[in-house]
């Protein structure tokens, strides 16, 4: 879920769906172009979205890394993008794409959920405020978009249970949109604290590492329940991460995060 500038809202293609406005899609087997979506793309992954993967096949976050993504820092940026690898075939497949269909699809990312709806986070720079906008945009080939079921953003987003991924993508929406001015100083993108940064984001095990194997909860003081959650819990500790990230690279106050005196 990307932070959007009312600037750039003009430039970006689609149907834009106001809360009460409905469209038309249904995919199912029958279709002839059943997963053809899931071909050559540049699907970006958010954190949650290698939390429930990575959960999915079992493994750890920086194997899941390795294995399955790109990172991918663009001239401009301060904070890299992750993109899902796709499959070193002729069609460019998704890697967990199968013949019956996905084989993580209790799992699949958030932009996979809300297909052909993409969503994204509205940043008025006059009032500083920020508003989830969606814009219904299948591709040419999509017949799902010919199919008549009926739906609202809202109705689509809990058939496909994309609630959950949605409220943690708008709180990393909010962190990423901090990274549009430059952070890093004379250390650079690949320095210290952009590897914490990372880390706290995308690598949730070595995070939990650093939380429970270093000094970090004798320097400073966290709620005890809090503590429990994140270590029996990938979610609590993806959250804390964001609050931690804005605390760490920016000096932003949090209520979770209390340096010892």
């Amino acid at each position: 879920m990307k932070y959007i500038s009312t600037l750039k809202l003009d430039q970006i293609p689609g149907r834009p769906l106001a809360a009460s406005d409905t469209f038309d899609f249904r995919c199912h087997a029958g279709l002839a172009c059943f997963t053809q979506c899931c071909r050559n793309l540049n699907l970006f992954l958010y954190p949650y979205d290698v939390l429930r993967l990575k959960q999915n096949l079992g493994i750890e976050s920086d194997r899941f890394i390795d294995q399955h993504v790109d990172v991918v820092l663009r001239d401009g940026h301060h904070f890299p993008e992750v993109l899902l690898k796709m499959a070193e075939n002729d069609q460019r497949t998704c890697p967990f794409l199968e013949s019956e269909g996905c084989r993580v699809y209790p799992d699949r990312p958030h932009t996979c959920r809300t297909f052909p709806v993409e969503q994204g986070v509205l940043f008025d720079a006059a009032t500083g405020g920020s508003t989830a906008v969606s814009f219904f945009r299948p591709p040419d080939f999509c017949l799902g978009q010919h199919e008549s079921q009926q739906w609202t953003v809202a109705a689509w987003n809990r058939d496909q249970e994309a609630q959950r991924h949605h409220t943690i993508n708008l709180r990393w929406a909010e962190v990423r949109r901090l990274f549009e001015n430059d952070p890093w100083g004379a250390e650079g993108p690949q320095g210290a604290k952009a590897r914490m940064a990372f880390m706290a984001a995308y690598n949730l095990d070595r995070f939990r590492e650093f939380i429970f194997d270093s000094s970090f909860l004798k320097r400073y003081h966290v709620q005890s329940a809090l503590v429990k959650k994140m270590k029996k819990g990938d979610e609590a500790l993806l959250t804390f991460g964001f609050e931690w990230i804005r605390h760490f690279i920016w000096g932003i106050s949090s209520a979770q995060i209390r340096p010892r005196r």
